[in-house]
């Protein structure tokens, strides 16, 4: 079902974009299945985004809104946990690209270097503990918390014979070494 709204050419081929990102990959799709699933003709998608690259862009920065903005909503270190897995695991796919992308091309390296240094502005104004620790503290700890939620979403610790709770516990012990939500 196309998912074209009148006037509404851009977020509309934001959102195709991600459901083609989470399907199929980066390589695995094209500008022209993003503007047919948007309900468009192909030509339409270049005058809202010169390439392919530019809109999984948009689709990036639109992924780590929602993630920053369903942390907000999280009360609890466990919740804060949940919610790190959780949309790791919808945006599995696309968070495969993502790695891709930030090591083979600058833009999309020099894009995550930016949201990184947002998602570390959002943590710093929930936690003194994060906030009080220097740059490489905060972004080596931001890997981490990345790497583990990865780590559980594709299954690593259960090929290691890790039982899925105890990775979830894992990843909330360390979370919980920060005071996310004394403040």
């Amino acid at each position: 079902m196309p998912l074209k709204k009148r006037g509404d050419g851009r977020s509309v081929l934001v959102v195709a974009a991600r459901l083609e990102f989470e399907e199929f990959g980066f390589e695995g799709t094209n500008s022209n299945a993003i503007a047919r699933r948007a309900g468009y003709a192909p030509q339409t998608f270049y005058r809202h985004f010169q390439d392919k690259l530019a809109i999984f862009l948009a689709v990036y920065e639109d992924w780590s809104r929602q993630e920053i903005l369903a942390l907000e909503m999280a009360r609890s270190v466990d919740q804060i946990a949940d919610t790190l897995i959780a949309h790791h695991r919808t945006h599995r796919v696309f968070r495969q690209s993502l790695r891709t992308l930030t090591v083979t091309d600058p833009d999309m390296g020099g894009a995550r270097a930016r949201v990184r240094q947002t998602q570390v502005g959002a943590l710093s104004a929930q936690s003194s503990v994060f906030a009080a620790m220097e740059d490489s503290q905060r972004i080596t700890t931001l890997f981490i918390v990345e790497r583990i939620c990865d780590a559980i979403v594709d299954g690593e610790y259960a090929a290691l014979a890790i039982d899925p709770s105890q990775s979830r516990q894992c990843l909330i012990d360390f979370l919980a070494s920060f005071n996310l939500l004394a403040d």
